[in-house]
């Protein structure tokens, strides 16, 4: 019979790797961890220089304009200035607590928490790397009898002259100075999220996209009415552009677009995308099958090729949201080590998963998009609600909010709800449980809605969109 120093062994302390660690450790399981603890710390992308610190920034950046619409309820006097370092410290201050939580947690389930980098040397077998003080490094080997891959995903940008000069969204949270003029170059949620917020917080921004909309793969309609709403919040967003080349010069990056057309910024943020952190973790000499852009390549229950090795998170590349993680490593801690008591094994579904954009306005999100919807189901009925929110009737501000409802005609089942809004992310997970229960249009006829609330509009909207 083998024995292995650990019955599970997981590779990387972000969301998915820290939730599979501690689950598995509590219903008995010999677990182990490694990360490398000097780098961002445990919580990964999301708890370092994702989720978090962005969802705090974006806090940050609605005073601004808080305090300005103030004076239409009577608020008088001066807003105040942004301390970008005070900023920065604070936020610091809650990631290390955030660290040390899990830290925490981890030790107080039973886990061994190894700090260092570590790679597959076989199909049971890992080895780790410490880096000592002295710059050198010491080897370490372990056996499990399950391995997780739960590394994460990291910023990817593309090869151009210039390069050397930009930054990505790990960086933008502790940049030395605030950037004035900030150029950021992507059409994603991460590159849109950055756009609002430094914009919120006093930035001249300009957002540039090579495709014809921002915040690909959702509602068209969606995509639009965002564009528009952040234009008139004063982010220039210029679509079908691209950058040539990026030069520093005494007064700034010089950054030359297509068309000989130049602008000059403070900083430069690429969101282009990212991809699986996988390099260096010994995939090809295991013999694991990669996809696209060196993702681990699963099956339903998130195990690889290679029997004894799963992978889940941004590193499968399915889809990178961390509360999605978090479900996927759940459902490989019940196949390996059973369900909890009195719970079924659980199975992992992406349909229905609602997701949020942190932009100013807000856009909340839940099941098909519109085109989704004809293509999967051809008669659909649509309900759309445009207006200006109550408070903005003193507030002075033209922010306006979309709310939209896409039925199956055939079944009445609502299978598409977005909203681009104030607190549109905390509005729409509510309805996603009602969505994921099956809830057709006439549920959400029959419920008495909450007034005056933007939320409200989802059960009063009666007339079908002509479509």
């Amino acid at each position: 019979m083998n024995t292995y120093d650990f019955d599970l062994f997981v590779i990387g302390g972000g969301s998915g790797g820290v939730r599979a660690a501690r689950m598995a450790a509590t219903r008995g399981a010999r677990v182990a961890m490694a990360e490398m603890l000097g780098t961002d710390g445990l919580g990964g992308t999301c708890v370092n220089v994702g989720c978090i610190p962005k969802k705090l920034y974006s806090y940050a950046a609605h005073y601004a304009e808080g305090f300005e619409e103030s004076h239409g309820y009577g608020w008088e006097g001066p807003a105040p200035s942004l301390n970008w370092d005070t900023l920065k410290t604070r936020r610091a201050a809650e990631i290390s607590r955030l660290n040390g939580i899990y830290e925490h947690m981890l030790k107080g389930a039973g886990v061994t928490l190894l700090n260092g980098f570590a790679s597959l040397t076989g199909a049971h077998e890992i080895q780790l790397a410490r880096l000592q003080s002295d710059g050198s490094s010491s080897h370490s080997a372990y056996t499990a009898k399950h391995i997780l891959i739960a590394v994460g995903g990291t910023p990817f940008v593309p090869h151009f002259q210039g390069r050397e000069h930009v930054v990505t969204s790990n960086e933008m949270f502790d940049l030395p100075e605030f950037p004035r003029r900030l150029l950021v170059v992507g059409g994603s949620y991460i590159a849109s999220e950055f756009a609002s917020i430094f914009n919120g917080l006093g930035a001249q921004v300009t957002q540039l996209y090579r495709g014809e909309q921002i915040l690909r793969g959702f509602d068209d309609e969606v995509r639009h009415f965002l564009a528009q709403e952040v234009s008139k919040a004063g982010v220039d967003l210029r679509l079908n552009a691209d950058v040539v080349a990026v030069h520093r010069e005494a007064d700034g990056l010089h950054v030359e677009l297509a068309h000989q057309e130049r602008i000059v910024v403070d900083t430069v943020l690429y969101a282009t995308g990212r991809v699986p952190n996988v390099s260096g973790l010994g995939l090809e000499s295991v013999g694991i099958a990669q996809g696209a852009q060196g993702a681990v390549v699963v099956n339903s229950d998130f195990q690889t090729n290679v029997p004894s090795i799963y992978a889940v998170g941004d590193v499968i590349n399915r889809v990178q949201l961390t509360p999605v993680a978090l479900a996927e490593a759940m459902v490989v801690v019940d196949q390996l080590f059973g369900p909890e008591a009195n719970k079924a094994q659980r199975q992992m579904a992406y349909d229905n998963i609602p997701t949020a954009v942190f932009t100013h306005p807000n856009v909340g999100t839940v099941g098909l998009s519109e085109q989704q919807a004809r293509e999967r189901f051809g008669h659909i009925t649509l309900y759309r609600s445009e207006f200006k929110a109550l408070k903005h009737t003193l507030s002075g501000s033209s922010e306006r909010t979309l709310m939209k409802l896409i039925v199956d005609t055939a079944s009445d089942r609502v299978v598409g709800l977005h909203m681009v809004g104030p607190d549109a992310g905390e509005i729409v997970q509510g309805f996603a449980v009602a969505m994921q229960a099956g809830a057709t249009k006439a549920h959400f006829d029959a419920t008495i809605g909450i007034h005056p609330t933007a939320a409200e509009e989802f059960v009063t909207m009666r007339t079908p969109v002509s479509t």
